[in-house]
């Protein structure tokens, strides 16, 4: 019996090596390889116009809301919910019950939760950021204070109402590369909310309320 080998000295390994480069001429010779292209069927041009032109052309008719409703400070919707300056460091907790106003049903018309049904949402989800709200007298200390997750809102009210009225927290937030929240009514009465700064972060099942003094020197709007 004779027994063929395949080592690196035999011919027919040399050809199995070489086999899968000779289906490979472009790799080995550098050949350019190109691709004829033809068109099957019927075409017809875009219809549609350019989304990027479309967006710039709408843009460009946008009126000036400046000149339309005055100064941005003076929208209501720019008008944060007032409130009083923390005279001593506190901490407290609010557990924010919610209570339906309305029954929820199933499409079939099955009665899942009754009004008047009240729950603790902290209990199905959880509030990885913390909200520290502040006058914007004190926006520098919030801005050193919080972390890179965290809510800043604006309030009213505090040292100077003056200072107050002339904050915009869309100018404040451009200017410091940070987004900036105003204090909604609902949010204030939701919380409990009564002095500022405060510091609201979840704890367990319940809201932890930091309410902060600042130093008796005095205070600066962030500008």
């Amino acid at each position: 019996m004779v027994t063929r080998t395949m080592g690196p000295g035999c011919p027919r390994h040399a050809l199995w090596v070489l086999a899968p480069l000779a289906l490979m001429p472009g790799l080995l010779t550098h050949a350019p390889v190109t691709a004829a292209t033809s068109i099957i069927g019927r075409t017809w041009p875009i219809a549609e116009p350019d989304a990027l032109s479309e967006i710039e052309s709408r843009a460009a008719h946008v009126p000036d809301m400046k000149a339309a409703f005055g100064p941005r400070e003076r929208w209501s919707a720019m008008k944060p919910a007032a409130l009083g300056i923390a005279r001593a460091d506190r901490r407290r907790t609010v557990v924010p019950f919610y209570t339906l106003d309305q029954d929820i049903r199933l499409p079939g018309g099955k009665l899942l939760y009754a009004k008047g049904y009240s729950f603790n949402p902290l209990a199905y989800v959880s509030l990885p950021q913390r909200l520290i709200i502040v006058h914007p007298s004190d926006l520098a200390w919030a801005l050193r204070t919080a972390r890179p997750a965290d809510f800043i809102l604006l309030a009213a009210g505090g040292l100077s109402q003056a200072s107050d009225t002339h904050a915009d927290a869309i100018t404040l937030g451009e200017r410091h590369g940070r987004a900036l929240f105003l204090l909604e009514e609902r949010v204030k009465q939701r919380l409990g909310l009564t002095v500022a700064p405060v510091i609201v972060a979840q704890a367990g099942q319940k809201l932890v309320l930091t309410e902060v003094v600042m130093p008796p020197s005095p205070r600066r709007a962030a500008r």
